[in-house]
């Protein structure tokens, strides 16, 4: 196997990987959660808030948990292939999407 197969098997890489999960996820509610508060109505407009509130709290608690305790950890470590943000940024988005219109429907 090649070296970026191994390189793409470290625990760094899965870290990573999971940070863009999350940080599009919380990019997602934000945007939507604004959208459906701005727009809906009842229950919608309540659905909206919170996914609003959900995304501001996501990176807040990435910060603390993650950016602080390791120093220069998201501007050294974010410089890997673009493949993983790639990948990570898809599942992030049809995740959040898929959360969204499941709180849509039930509304």
């Amino acid at each position: 196997m090649s070296a970026w197969v191994w390189s793409a098997l470290s625990p760094e890489v899965w870290m990573i990987f999971t940070e863009i999960i999350l940080l599009i996820l919380s990019l997602t509610f934000i945007i939507l959660g604004a959208l459906t508060a701005y727009f809906g109505s009842g229950k919608s407009r309540a659905a909206g808030v919170s996914l609003l509130v959900v995304g501001f709290i996501i990176p807040a608690i990435m910060y603390f948990v993650w950016w602080m305790n390791d120093v220069g950890h998201f501007t050294n470590d974010l410089l890997l292939p673009g493949l993983i943000y790639i990948g990570g940024a898809i599942i992030g988005v049809i995740i959040g999407f898929l959360v969204f219109l499941g709180i849509i429907m039930k509304t």
